[in-house]
């Protein structure tokens, strides 16, 4: 049965050579302490034969870290959260971090314990997606010393670093496209009441239908969370009306495909009797059976982004004293799913 050495130790031991020197061939500082080619062949060649794998438990002792990163996000389920997860999965990696995933399943209570979870694994830091109607566990978190990132859904008044998206402008965006096509009369399926993502996309809404001069119909601003039965059952709720919208901004890429269920069981067509734009690029988008117009978010820049700056935070304490938050622009694109009136 093969070798396999985990201890640079023992790998220095079998090479009769010193650890420091071992060390520096393996983290690549050969040319800076003038290391001959040979020995750095040997070392490598070594590496490879033993299958040498380093001791991380060993280092993050004497590092007091862990190279461990916790993930905590809402709902795996959505999309969304799952392409945040993957982006923050690839960029730590690539930085040599593991990752650990928690899905708080947009429950309080779970989130607060998944944080007590990770703490209990001793990760380096947090970013955490909340799901944004209580905070103050959060805040308590930061201010015991562990780094932490907040992305997606924010409070402006968290006072913690945070990577987010203009959702602002985004729902602003939305509803000007919808008006510039002819309507008037313009649902809105909300996602959770008191996330800041839905105050400000509902915010945008609001505004861009206020400087078009059309008179805001509370009636018509509906829902209470980011999921596709919310979606479906509003939809079917507004077609119930005896005089219903001619287009519905969703919230998110879910309450969208929930909106384009109801249709279908109603038999309806999507533009021809509705128009639907929804938060969210995803890939699927442009596939539907009528491609839908969306706002798309930088989900993979803020991955990225989130990991960069928490392990400045990690890896700097000095860099902890500033708050870092970025807002991130959202783009639309146009698809078929709006139907433009006559006017």
């Amino acid at each position: 049965m093969k070798k396999v050495i985990n201890d640079i130790r023992d790998l220095a031991k079998v090479l009769g050579i010193s650890i420091t020197t071992v060390s520096r061939v393996l983290n690549g500082k050969a040319e800076k302490y003038r290391i001959s080619a040979h020995t750095q062949e040997r070392v490598l060649q070594a590496a490879r034969e033993y299958d040498y794998v380093p001791n991380k438990l060993a280092r993050g002792l004497k590092l007091a870290r862990t190279d461990t990163l916790g993930l905590i996000i809402p709902d795996i389920s959505n999309p969304f959260f799952a392409d945040i997860a993957q982006s923050i999965e690839k960029e730590a990696r690539s930085r040599g971090y593991s990752l650990i995933l928690c899905d708080s399943g947009e429950n309080y209570l779970e989130e607060k314990d998944l944080i007590g979870l990770l703490l209990s694994h001793k990760v380096d830091g947090i970013i955490i997606a909340p799901i944004g109607t209580d905070y103050k566990h959060i805040i308590q978190t930061y201010n015991s010393g562990i780094p932490l990132v907040v992305v997606d859904r924010c409070f402006p008044d968290m006072g913690l670093p945070s990577i987010t998206s203009d959702n602002y402008q985004g729902g602003q965006d939305a509803a000007n496209y919808l008006i510039s096509m002819g309507h008037r009369k313009i649902a809105c399926i909300k996602g959770i009441p008191k996330s800041q993502p839905t105050i400000e996309r509902v915010r945008g809404y609001k505004d861009a239908l206020r400087n078009s001069g059309i008179p805001i119909d509370e009636s018509l601003i509906v829902g209470d969370n980011y999921n596709t039965e919310n979606g479906y059952k509003q939809t079917r709720i507004l077609f119930s009306m005896g005089d219903p919208p001619t287009a519905i901004f969703a919230l998110s890429n879910l309450i969208g495909l929930g909106v384009i269920k109801a249709v279908h069981e109603m038999k309806l067509n999507i533009p021809r009797d509705i128009s639907l734009i929804s938060f969210d690029e995803q890939p699927y988008s442009a596939f539907l059976g009528t491609p839908m117009t969306t706002i798309d978010q930088k989900k993979d820049e803020m991955g990225q982004l989130a990991v960069n700056v928490l392990l400045r935070y990690v890896e700097d304490k000095e860099y902890r004293k500033k708050i870092v938050n970025m807002t991130l622009e959202t783009n639309l694109i146009v698809r078929d799913s709006v139907k433009k009136l006559v006017k």
